[in-house]
């Protein structure tokens, strides 16, 4: 633990612990919004071909995700560090321009 606090930049116990649940609502509210979006696209799991459906449901939460995580960042008043986190992994994942506007 002592680790990853010092990688993230944390302090105490009660702040790792409120990161980890951000984590888990983000996750779990994505993966729940995820049929509707991949709904909205026209593709069912039982009639699409698992080969385009799981693609384009992936697809289609990542950007969900992002926005989740910093919003329940937000409302767990962690926005700070989820803002943070946000612009590291897409600058990583090489869209940083994204957020990195100047």
């Amino acid at each position: 633990m002592k680790k990853l606090k010092a990688r993230w930049g944390v302090e105490s116990n009660f702040q790792l612990v409120i990161i980890f649940i951000v984590f888990a609502i983000t996750g779990s509210t994505a993966a729940k919004f995820a049929t509707p979006v991949t709904e909205l696209f026209g593709l069912h799991a039982d009639s699409a071909s698992p080969w385009v459906y799981w693609p384009v449901r992936i697809l289609a939460i990542f950007p969900l995700y992002q926005i989740l995580l910093v919003f329940f960042g937000w409302v767990f008043g962690q926005f700070a560090f989820f803002w943070d986190f946000e612009k590291k992994m897409l600058s990583r994942l090489g869209l940083g321009f994204i957020v990195n506007k100047k």
